[in-house]
């Protein structure tokens, strides 16, 4: 068994805060801690009212501030009492550490902990950086930046790793040559399931009375997602008229709105719950027949929405596009059409709807392939390895 190691976990937000960041290092900080080691977390305070849960093993330190260069000089401070080296895990958004987006001083002093105090800096890449062309001059000029704050960071790294190949791809020419490990570490999922037949059946009694058949949808999506949902849920919904649509999580209100428009037939069809507590969404994921999930990009291992739902054994129909991994399309656990094709999308998903041993035969495939890629188990044992 391997030595406890104590690790710090930078984050830009963690619980109450809400975000993906958020969930995935309360999720990872538990599962270091149910492995044996020692966490501390290390993020800026919080305004909401609810109180940052606390796990026996996990130290919250809402220290951060607003990362400027007091704040740093406090956080080395803070940091001297542990054993050097220290283990700093950061997960990293460029967005997130304040500056719009453009936290060079940050970078610098990460750097500076690895030449100076030999810490061992880790790099979670769940965002890498702003494109440069496509957008406002003040977008460009931060993506310039953002790139030299690639530099600066892989000039102190140790190890990164990546939710998706494609950010190895994007960040490894800023090592400028020096040979740093990459390592793949997809997203686990951030709901726990949840066992209870009564309280599945109860939802669906809500939302789905009697054999109608229920399609749900989980999350909503920034960059010109949101057109792709509506476009394909659009097409599901003019397809078969008794299907009941639920929309799970923050958002959902806003694209009822968006889909319902001022139709009071579609009204009564489409169902948003807004944000839920894990447990309720839990069993909500459960209660749907089949889990659409369309991306601009296409499906992958970062997308927790459709993470989720493979870890709730749900049948999926998704895209297949730009970022989308091999695996995917190998693995035959989703149902998968084109990002461009709703009407594909739509037929895929009307046809599981009568097919229930294929449902079934999917729901089984996609908890195969959560366990074999995206459970927790894997990210603990990435972070955990030597290399």
């Amino acid at each position: 068994m391997s030595e406890p190691t104590v690790w710090h976990i930078i984050a830009s937000e963690y619980p109450p805060q809400r975000g993906g960041v958020s969930d995935y290092t309360h999720v990872v900080a538990q599962a270091l801690v149910a492995a044996g080691d020692e966490v501390h977390v290390w993020c800026p305070s919080s305004s909401a009212s609810k109180a940052t849960p606390h796990v026996p093993g996990i130290v919250v330190h809402r220290e951060l501030g607003a990362l400027g260069r007091a704040d740093l000089a406090r956080l080395d401070q803070l940091l001297e009492p542990f054993a050097a080296p220290r283990r700093l895990l950061v997960q990293w958004v460029p967005h997130g550490f304040g500056f719009n987006a453009m936290n060079l001083g940050f970078c610098l002093w990460l750097r500076a902990r690895a030449k100076r105090r030999h810490d061992r800096i880790e790099i979670v890449v769940h965002e890498p950086f702003l494109r440069i062309t496509g957008g406002s001059w003040r977008q460009s000029a931060a993506a310039v930046v953002q790139r030299l704050m690639t530099i600066v960071l892989l000039g102190g790294a140790l190890r990164v790793l990546v939710t998706i190949p494609a950010w190895e791809k994007l960040w490894r020419p800023y090592a400028l040559g020096r040979r740093i490990p990459f390592r793949h570490a997809p997203v686990p999922s951030t709901v726990a399931m949840v066992h209870d037949t009564t309280g599945v059946q109860s939802i669906r009694a809500t939302y789905a009375a009697g054999a109608a058949p229920l399609i749900g949808h989980f999350g909503t999506q920034r960059h010109g997602g949101t057109e792709t949902i509506v476009r394909t849920l659009s097409t599901i919904l003019e397809g078969r008229l008794d299907v009941q649509l639920l929309l799970l999580g923050r958002g959902g209100l806003e694209l009822r709105e968006l889909l319902v428009g001022g139709d009071p037939a579609r009204a009564a069809r489409v169902h948003a719950t807004g944000a839920l507590p894990a447990p309720e969404l839990s069993l909500h994921l459960s209660a749907c027949d089949v889990m659409v999930q369309p991306y601009a990009s296409g499906v992958n291992g970062r997308h927790t929405s459709v993470v989720a739902s493979l870890a709730h054994g749900r049948a999926v129909v998704t895209t297949v596009g730009e970022l989308t991994e091999p695996f995917w399309l190998e693995s035959g656990a989703v149902q998968m059409s084109r990002v461009d094709d709703a009407a594909e999308a739509s037929r895929l998903a009307l046809e599981l709807l009568s097919k229930t041993e294929e449902r079934e035969r999917l729901g089984r495939a996609a908890r195969a392939l959560y366990d074999a890629r995206f459970d927790v188990a894997h990210v603990v044992a990435t972070l955990r390895s030597a290399g």
